[in-house]
């Protein structure tokens, strides 16, 4: 039996996210339509973030989506970093505009603007907004979920008196992040600082989480930015401190976005289709009627109070009582990622029993009526641990510590292309100079993801010089 998902991870990717009616295709280059469960995943991962900035009493804002050229400009660094991938809106039929105006592909200029009006003295600060938006950012490659011109988004913008309490807020979002993804996603993360080459354009700090996927490819799943006081300059973002000074307030931004529903996918995802933690899932428990259900009420009947039963338990329920064949339907809820399925036919009602299959696991279980509930509970909840410890250890196998020149780099990748592996995340050395980074990118295609706060061990030399090394780095192939 052919594994389509290692022979052509790609292939299963886009093929499972169609079939399991996840998106449709846009007329728009590089875009994509989000279909129902698609957009659901989104709506979870939504509420849960909500929770850490209603606790931390963040609120959500929405800012407009076009902005001037001149904002741009006030940042040389941003503008240099976006400009590429920027779309311009110059005429209204047949008008030129005065000056164009960029689709939004992250709001710092603009809501710095606004900040510089909003903040005036000591009092106003910590000045902490969120908006949940959609940008673009005209890929040349796109991949649906985690490469497309217009995706939807998260991002936080906050301003503070001094340097020390907008690190505080820059390292509370990254565990923020980290928590979302590792506890309500079940993808475990790589967490530490982004190298100056990879920092968000105009940043002084830039922090992600990074997550691997099945094929050993890295995803950025997350990013948390220090952006010290070069926004502030730019937008004449000051307040009147306790002395009684106009000093410069301190900036951050932090953003997670739709590429965490690609994450989600190929980290568990597999040649059934799609896996989700019960957390996040559209559908957790899927019931179906079996056998010659249509001549037997009585069937529907219990499976439309099992319904109720777990519904009353804030489970997210659907009921199959399609004509579809039995067989279809597992294979169709399977592909959907459905996390339990909940069989009743006739012989299940005079046994006072449901069968049971959870969607990770092969064996099917019989259940007694009285007890389904609290086993269904009980199960998702372990799948859930389940699959995050799943992911952990696959993680661990594709973690290379013992690569430490860029020959044995080539070789590690010539041997995993041979065997058809995962490259996985390699740790190297590193001099801390932009010439060794470009090199191994140039030579192997890998780039750095991030230096890790825990690293499993430190390296000592140089992966391309040779030399001593200043930093630990994790370094992938990335999507």
């Amino acid at each position: 039996m052919s594994n389509l998902q290692k022979e052509d991870f790609s292939k299963w990717y886009l093929q499972t996210i169609q079939q399991a009616d996840l998106m449709s295709y846009s007329p728009v280059r590089g875009c994509i339509i989000f279909k129902p469960d698609g957009f659901e995943l989104w709506e979870h991962i939504q509420e849960e973030f909500n929770k850490f900035l209603k606790a931390e009493g963040i609120r959500n804002a929405y800012f407009p989506m076009l902005i001037p050229y001149s904002f741009f400009a006030k940042e040389s660094d941003h503008i240099e970093g976006f400009a590429p991938e920027l779309p311009w809106v110059t005429k209204v039929g047949n008008e030129e505009l005065e000056e164009p105006l960029a689709l939004r592909p992250t709001s710092e200029t603009m809501i710095g603007s606004a900040f510089s009006e909003w903040i005036n003295s000591y009092r106003d600060l910590p000045y902490e907004i969120n908006q949940w938006a959609n940008v673009f950012r005209w890929e040349k490659k796109t991949l649906p979920f985690l490469r497309t011109s217009e995706f939807l988004w998260q991002e936080g913008h906050t301003a503070h008196a001094d340097e020390e309490d907008a690190r505080r807020r820059t390292m509370r979002v990254l565990e923020a992040y980290r928590d979302l993804a590792e506890n309500f996603l079940a993808i475990p993360v790589y967490v530490g600082q982004k190298t100056p080459s990879e920092r968000f354009a105009g940043a002084v700090d830039t922090y992600s989480i990074e997550a691997m996927m099945k094929d050993g490819k890295a995803v950025q799943a997350g990013t948390s930015h220090y952006m010290g006081t070069k926004f502030a300059e730019a937008f004449d973002i000051k307040y009147l401190n306790a002395e009684n000074e106009h000093v410069f307030a301190h900036t951050t931004s932090w953003g997670i976005s739709t590429r965490l529903i690609g994450a989600l996918i190929m980290t568990h995802g597999d040649e059934q289709g799609l896996v989700f933690p019960p957390k996040v899932a559209p559908t957790q428990v899927v019931l179906m009627p079996v056998g010659p259900w249509k001549k037997n009420p009585a069937i529907l009947e219990k499976l439309g109070a099992i319904k109720e039963e777990l519904a009353a338990k804030n489970l997210r329920v659907r009921l199959d009582d399609s004509d579809n064949t039995p067989g279809f339907k597992f294979n169709e809820w399977e592909l959907k990622g459905a996390c339990l399925r909940i069989e009743v036919g006739p012989r299940d009602l005079e046994n006072q029993h449901a069968m049971v299959k959870v969607r990770d696991l092969s064996e099917k279980v019989a259940v007694d009526f009285p007890e389904l509930t609290d086993y269904v509970e009980e199960q998702l909840a372990q799948m859930q641990v389940r699959l995050l410890e799943n992911a952990r250890l696959r993680n661990k196998a594709n973690e290379h510590l013992d690569i430490n020149t860029l020959d044995e780099l080539k070789q590690h990748i010539k041997t995993c292309q041979e065997n058809n592996e995962p490259t996985g995340f390699v740790l190297i050395g590193w001099d801390g100079s932009e010439e060794t980074e470009a090199k191994i990118k140039e030579e192997t295609g890998f780039t750095t993801r991030n230096i890790p706060f825990e690293a499993p061990m430190e390296k000592a030399v140089d992966l391309v010089t040779g030399l001593p090394a200043t930093q630990t780095v994790w370094i992938a192939r990335a999507y």
